[in-house]
């Protein structure tokens, strides 16, 4: 029984990830007519004159009216030719120099509050710098603000699918496009079934003005995105999940520069956890609020590579005690059984709607290297990089 108790916070973990596979089914896309929602679409850029023309003229080529839509590209302690390529593409350009207050959200903040002044647009886009995205990316976002049947209030924040650009590069592609459909895919489908915020994941994210004057955007962390939809969630907006439109990002393939990403990743959402996970938990309980308690799921369940571990571990344990004893111990054995079973069954999910097909399967045989080198860089600990500090990751074409 002792070693039942202490495998519940593994099977809880492993619960929740089952229960999200289970709800995972596609929604169907609000059927409501599009009012004339002007949107601004931010970029955050720092040193991006290699691929910014590429980023601006995919935006400018959405199915979406021109005189409803402008982009807008924040220039944030470039030292290159950023702001003149972005110009030349037809962008429109905020140069921001502050050596003391520098990073992504930073760049997000001031965007953001340009556009509230500005009165030309409701809502503001945010597309990462390497990033193409799919035509319909406006339209399925004036959708959802718009609301849907039966007089339902619209969204005021959505995030749409993030996807990898590059999927065949190499082995560790394909497993970061499984791993995305794990994270980004199986979770936001499934936390939009049950009604709550799918979360926001940095690229690919929505904003109406009156969410952004409702909750000011004053996260400058690593995992910005993280913060700010837990700051969101705080004030009683969820966050939509545009699962028909795209925005698809170049990961490295690389693992020196994908080291550095994973790194300053996984130390951002730990520190997240440290701060945030146990307080939501409470106040979801006490509030018997649904988005607050998924939420603290969603920052307290651990990396999958160390649930893995974990569930690994009491299951070897379970059955070594078993073999010892010479006790069947079904209970134990059967708590370690669920949380393996669903593991996997959410990695085979993660997996299907991935879209790599069968080579994806076979690189699935990586994954205890892949494993292997996660819980390594946990082990290592984060870079020494400042707080939301700009660090560029080299993209895949300047490698070659």
């Amino acid at each position: 029984m002792a070693l039942c108790v202490a495998q519940l916070p593994v099977a809880v973990a492993c619960g929740y990830l089952l229960t999200l596979t289970l709800r995972s089914y596609r929604p169907r896309p609000p059927a409501t007519r599009i009012g004339p929602r002007k949107f601004d679409v931010v970029i955050p850029a720092h040193n991006e004159e290699l691929g910014i023309a590429r980023t601006v003229t995919n935006l400018s080529a959405v199915d979406y009216p021109a005189h409803l839509r402008r982009i807008i590209v924040v220039a944030d302690n470039c030292s290159d030719a950023t702001a003149q390529k972005a110009r030349e593409a037809g962008a429109f350009v905020l140069e921001r120099q502050d050596p003391e207050k520098r990073g992504k959200g930073y760049a997000l903040a001031h965007a953001f509050e340009f556009s509230q002044r500005d009165g030309f647009a409701e809502a503001v886009v945010v597309v990462d710098a390497d990033t193409v995205v799919t035509p319909n990316l406006l339209t399925a976002f004036a959708m959802r603000i718009e609301g849907k049947e039966g007089g339902l209030e619209g969204a005021h924040a959505m995030q749409a699918h993030y996807g990898v650009m590059n999927p065949t590069a190499s082995w560790r592609t394909r497993l970061m496009t499984i791993a995305l459909g794990m994270f980004h895919k199986v979770r936001s489908q499934g936390r939009e079934a049950m009604g709550v915020s799918c979360g926001l994941r940095g690229n690919g994210m929505c904003f109406t003005h009156h969410a952004l004057a409702q909750v000011p955007h004053d996260a400058f962390s690593v995992v910005e995105d993280l913060e700010y939809g837990i700051r969101l969630a705080r004030h009683g907006f969820r966050v939509h999940y545009v699962w028909e439109a795209d925005v698809l990002g170049e990961m490295v393939s690389a693992e020196k520069q994908s080291r550095s990403q994973r790194q300053r990743w996984e130390g951002g959402r730990a520190q997240m956890r440290k701060l945030h996970g146990w307080p939501l938990l409470k106040d979801g309980l006490r509030k018997r609020d649904g988005t607050l308690l998924d939420i603290a799921m969603d920052v307290l369940v651990p990396p999958l590579s160390q649930l893995v571990l974990a569930a690994v571990g009491c299951a070897v344990l379970a059955g070594a005690f078993a073999w010892w004893t010479h006790n069947p111990m079904p209970w134990a054995l059967g708590v370690a059984g669920f949380s393996v079973a669903s593991l996997g069954a959410y990695v085979l999910r993660g997996w299907w709607v991935s879209g790599v097909g069968a080579r994806g399967l076979l690189d699935l045989a990586w994954a205890p290297v892949y494993v292997v080198w996660k819980v390594w860089l946990m082990l290592r600990g984060p870079g020494a990089e400042k707080r939301g500090e700009w660090v560029r990751t080299s993209r895949e074409g300047e490698h070659r």
